[in-house]
């Protein structure tokens, strides 16, 4: 077992999160935002009202969505998407990059997640002008869509379907795995017992359909949100007098990295860049293409419009949740090569009673971002395997397919011993993930073009002029939907 990990395991460092990988990742990011004229940050105060502000306004009672008793709402779409995001890779995954990379790699996350605005905005945005409706009259969408129709090569739109189903095992399993360690250390219940009860609640949501998973997400993505923040805000406030220091370290570390691996200046720079890299986009997910499959599925109109929650959701997963955990980890300042095990430690570490509500605290929201991502990825990888086998039962066969493998995952770490099989899942993550990347990135870089025009048509139309909306790649659709709109103005 070692032997095969210590070989995928330089496949992932040299090949897939080697430098062609980060490249690509940084370029298509840069690409997009000189093309859109930075258009994360002229239009960042318009996303965050189309967004959040939008949503609140919607919790009032106004009607700002069309009605689809087939789709799920904007703001649900958003949840069940953010799910993915805002999981363990926002706490281990950037206590881990810190222990392997150093301080420095909190600032390529941040640079990752200011060029994973725009990113995210496209592919959502092609998403939805992509996206179709199936049998059940739900919609569907996403990369591999937008790769058939827009790039017109199907065979790569099924490599990344392939791809996706293989990455959502993959991060089912860190989910499950990172619950089951920190139950285990903290009420010492077995790992097989905690597959099976992550496997039962699974069943009880995915089993309901999207509908159901983005119910549940809306309920438990602030919740969680609002826990964590608050804990941690408390971790930091206590920490104060450290902050300025953490930060020091940050851009200290940008160029030169005290990461465990040493090593001279060259390759102490490489793992910085690279764990932050990787952890960023692990964590935000720009540039994937999964969670634009999420978005896919909402009953919202307006590519456009929908592509907005996409820079939000970066915001909000990178510059807000990972950097609370940077500081309440860096402020600490403890030690240690397991990230979960000083994620939990740093956030315990002012003791006393507080500590010890940390301590409970920490295992219920741990948990939750985990469980909410395992759910998120089954809606991902459920739809690339329908994508793929067109049949009305594939979506469930997937899910039941998803369900055991979150208990076979759990034997493999069991088997393999705790330090291995937490190494070795996340590494198939790592890999999938990767693998995923590369030909939504092409497409969205050949798309570009079109992107363009798209939001222009949206801005267009918000500023009163007569254009034929670009709501849909498909003309009898697009028709359908200029129907439906006609009369109501954007805002």
């Amino acid at each position: 077992m070692q032997k095969i990990y210590d070989a995928l395991n330089w496949i992932d460092s040299n090949i897939l999160w080697g430098i062609p990988m980060l490249v690509l990742i940084i370029a298509c990011g840069v690409f997009l935002t000189i093309r859109k004229k930075a258009f994360q940050l002229s239009k960042f105060k318009y996303a965050m009202s189309q967004t959040m502000g939008r949503s609140i306004r919607q919790m009032k009672g106004e009607k700002l969505t069309l009605d689809n008793d087939k789709a799920i709402s904007p703001f649900e779409a958003f949840s069940t998407a953010i799910s993915g995001t805002v999981g363990t890779g926002n706490i281990v995954g950037v206590t881990t990059a810190i222990i392997s990379g150093g301080p420095g790699a909190v600032f390529w996350m941040w640079v990752s997640a200011f060029f994973g605005m725009i990113t995210k905005f496209a592919e959502i945005t092609l998403s939805l002008f992509f996206r179709k409706k199936d049998e059940k009259g739900e919609y569907i969408g996403g990369p591999m869509f937008y790769i058939e129709k827009g790039l017109g090569q199907k065979w790569l739109a099924i490599v990344f379907a392939v791809f996706t189903m293989l990455a959502a095992i993959g991060m089912s399993s860190v989910q499950a795995n990172t619950i089951q360690n920190n139950w285990n250390s903290t009420f010492s219940i077995p790992t097989w017992v905690t597959a099976i009860v992550i496997a039962l609640f699974t069943a009880l949501v995915v089993l309901g359909g999207i509908k159901r998973i983005g119910s549940v997400a809306s309920m438990l993505v602030p919740f969680m949100a609002i826990l964590f923040i608050s804990f941690a805000l408390i971790v930091i406030v206590c920490n104060l007098d450290r902050v300025p220091t953490v930060f020091s370290w940050i851009f200290r570390d940008i160029f030169a990295t005290d990461s465990l691996f040493g090593g001279f200046m060259g390759y102490g720079i490489m793992q910085s860049m690279r764990y932050g890299f990787a952890r960023g986009v692990f964590s935000n997910e720009a540039g994937l293409g999964s969670s634009p499959i999420a978005h896919a599925t909402s009953s919202e109109v307006e590519p456009v419009r929908q592509g907005l929650w996409g820079i939000f959701e970066v915001f909000f997963d990178t510059f807000i949740i990972c950097t609370l955990t940077a500081l309440f980890v860096l402020t600490a300042g403890l030690g240690g090569t397991d990230g979960a095990t000083v994620a939990l430690n740093s956030f315990c570490a002012l003791g006393g009673w507080f500590g010890v509500v940390c301590k409970y605290s920490f295992s219920i929201i741990l948990p939750l971002f985990a469980f909410t991502t395992i759910l998120a990825w089954a809606v991902y990888g459920a739809k690339a395997c329908k994508y793929i086998f067109k049949g009305k039962f594939s979506e469930l066969v997937f899910n039941v397919f998803y369900i055991i493998m979150i208990v076979a995952m759990a034997l493999l770490t069991f088997f393999a011993g705790e330090n291995l099989g937490s190494d070795f899942v996340w590494l198939i993550s790592d890999m999938t993930n990767a693998l995923m990347a590369i030909p939504n990135l092409i497409a969205l870089i050949l798309l570009s073009g079109l992107l363009i025009k798209i939001t222009k048509n949206y801005f267009a139309r918000r500023n009163g002029e007569d254009v034929v909306p670009m709501l849909s790649a498909y003309e009898d659709i697009n028709t359908e939907l200029t129907e439906k709109i006609k009369g109501m103005k954007i805002e």
